[in-house]
């Protein structure tokens, strides 16, 4: 009995401590589960801003090459996933031994940092928009004006490059690389990119005196042009002579379409202007084209009627002047103040231009002053086409023709200084808004008892007070010089600069550069001129084309399609235009024939792109 309750008593005590065990009256110690380190080594690192990650997060910054540990551990058997999260400035970092599930602290994973160096160099003779370069197949750049250009995406050390072409920048340029493609050792700055622009005969006949067409227009001299807000060409009137050699002027309206490469003659509803040539035009913000004044060769009288022409409805309207011909200019006041009343003269030939306010700007001319007619002018006017007021800016001795130009010394811009009277100038607006004019038939620094040609460059700065008013820049005080072609085309050479003329063409590139092409002294040019007005140089560049007269142009191949020594040749009054793309149009002007100077022009109704 006494074995029994024994036992009994052990065994029991021994059941109630497991009892209470398991029924939870006493604790246990949980097993602890291991866990490794994630790290590794960076190396190369030289630059700031590197951030690793693991499994994407457990962010880590990492300023300078050695060691590294994710503050973050990974339990056993857990995978682990080593990225760069952002890569340090001009550094591109990789992850090798990155990924795995940890058994152990992880020590190998491999951070290697290298340079990364930019791609980039200088483009050199571009005149358009359009063109596109490549490195390595991608990473497209479109470049639109002159000078440096750097890829987007850099290389990494010891990495290729390959810049190529993409895309060239219009029809009648090409451009070419040099120095494209190596291993970036260090930034890469000395690619070359040099375009080429060669004429591109787009439409029209390469033959003389050619009638209307009925999707082309007529060989003509003289037009008026205009670009409309959607980048069509237009083109108004202008002369050409008739089956019995009488020359005739024209009213008829044609625009180019630029993307389907088709005239269309518009006709315009209402009361539309007479027949006339050597218009002045402009465009006003809401892509109106506008016509002032002319000449009517049957009659030789001068116009001063204003029109505005609204491509969306197609109609002309009659904004001011006179129905009279030949009527005198109204100089009331003070230069500069606006008088109502006041009106140019009639008038053609004038040069013209568009501010940035919008308003229109006209000068010379030949016509009528305030009490002759039938000579050369030098009144400066202005026209505000929100309100119709005219202002006549001066000079103030303008009123009267024939006047004389004030040259002071070159690039000095002053109220005393002044254009002398002339007709048949070229003109361009520059980037910074100024005002150029070129050359003309009229007066220098004297008066001639003949017609002189003229080749002295003239900027006009507006506003008041010093830097404001006329500047003489360059070429001669006196009339028919001739001009200097050494060198080699498209090289800048000091001295050069283009002979006296008129009637010549004039286009503003998308740098605002100023381009001289063909004219009339005697006989005609189709020389191809550049003036950089920014350039410490403040010099002509001869282009192309040829330094003797009366050259012959080339049509080499199909319209529209370029074909390599393809130009233009020699003419004056031809009608010009720019496109948004900062190409080049030329179309018709007439031609005189050396061996019969005193004949009759005959008349282009070619069409170029430059």
């Amino acid at each position: 009995m006494r074995n029994w309750k024994e036992t009994c008593v052990f065994t029991c005590a021994a059941l109630a401590v497991l009892n209470i065990a398991g029924c939870g009256g006493g604790s246990t110690v949980p097993t602890q589960k291991t866990t490794y380190t994630i790290g590794g080594t960076v190396t190369g690192l030289a630059g700031t801003g590197l951030v690793l990650q693991d499994n994407g997060g457990n962010s880590l910054t990492v300023s300078a090459s050695g060691n590294f540990i994710f503050s973050t551990a990974v339990a056993s058997g857990g995978v682990y996933a080593v990225t760069v999260s952002t890569q340090p400035s001009a550094q591109h970092c990789t992850v090798t031994n990155g990924n795995g599930t940890a058994s152990a602290n992880v020590t190998n994973v491999q951070v290697a940092c290298v340079s990364l160096y930019t791609i980039g160099g200088t483009v050199s003779g571009l005149s358009a928009k359009g063109l596109v370069l490549q490195d390595n197949g991608g990473d497209n750049l479109t470049v639109n004006a002159n000078g440096a250009f750097t890829f987007s995406t850099a290389i990494a050390s010891g990495g290729a490059y390959a810049v190529s072409i993409h895309t060239e920048p219009s029809i009648a340029q090409s451009c070419a690389v040099t120095n494209g493609s190596g291993t970036a050792s260090a930034n890469v700055t000395n690619v070359q990119v040099a375009c080429t622009t060669e004429w591109v005969w787009m439409g029209g006949s390469d033959k003389f005196n050619q009638p209307n067409g009925v999707n082309t227009p007529g060989g003509r001299t003289y037009p008026a042009t205009w670009t409309d807000a959607s980048g069509n060409l237009w083109l108004f009137g202008g002369s050409d002579y008739d089956s019995s050699g009488n020359e005739i002027d024209f009213n008829d309206l044609w625009k180019y379409n630029l993307a389907s490469g088709e005239w269309t003659e518009m006709s315009g509803s209402g009361s539309v202007p007479g027949i006339r040539d050597l218009p002045a035009t402009w465009t006003d913000s809401s892509g109106n084209l506008w016509l002032f004044g002319g000449y009517l060769q049957a009659t030789g009288d001068f116009l001063n009627d204003l029109w505005k022409y609204t491509p969306s409805s197609g109609e002309w309207t009659l904004m001011g002047g006179s129905s009279t011909l030949d009527v005198f200019g109204i100089y009331g006041g003070t230069p500069g103040v606006y008088v109502q009343g006041n009106y140019p003269g009639a008038r053609t030939g004038s040069a013209s231009w568009t501010d940035s306010s919008g308003n229109f700007w006209l000068f010379g001319g030949n016509g009528c002053a305030s009490e002759s007619c039938w000579a050369f002018l030098n009144d400066l006017w202005t026209y505000n086409p929100s309100n119709g007021q005219w202002i006549w800016m001066g000079p103030s001795n303008s009123n009267e023709v024939q006047q004389i130009g004030k040259y002071g010394a070159p690039g000095i811009s002053s109220s005393d200084y002044y254009p002398g009277a002339r007709c048949c100038s070229t003109s361009w607006i520059d980037s910074s808004g100024d005002f150029w004019l070129f050359g003309g038939n009229g007066n220098g620094s004297s008066v001639s008892s003949t017609k002189g040609d003229l080749n002295d460059l003239w900027k006009y700065t507006q506003g008041t007070g010093q830097g404001a008013g006329w500047a003489y820049m360059t070429g001669s005080e006196g009339t028919n010089s001739s001009g200097t072609y050494a060198g080699t085309p498209g090289v800048y050479v000091a001295g050069n600069l283009p002979g006296a003329r008129q009637f010549a063409a004039g286009w503003t590139d998308l740098s605002g550069n100023l381009w001289l092409f063909g004219g009339y002294n005697g006989l005609d040019f189709n020389d191809l001129w550049e003036y950089n007005p920014s350039s410490s140089q403040g010099g002509w560049t001869w282009m192309g084309g040829s330094s003797s007269q009366s050259q012959l142009g080339k049509y080499a191949g199909t319209a529209g399609v370029a074909t390599a020594g393809n130009f233009p040749g020699a003419r004056d009054g031809a009608a010009v235009w720019t496109d948004s793309s900062g190409n080049f149009w030329l179309f018709g002007g007439e031609y005189t024939d050396p061996a019969n100077p005193a004949a009759n022009a005959s008349t282009f109704n070619d069409l170029w792109e430059y």
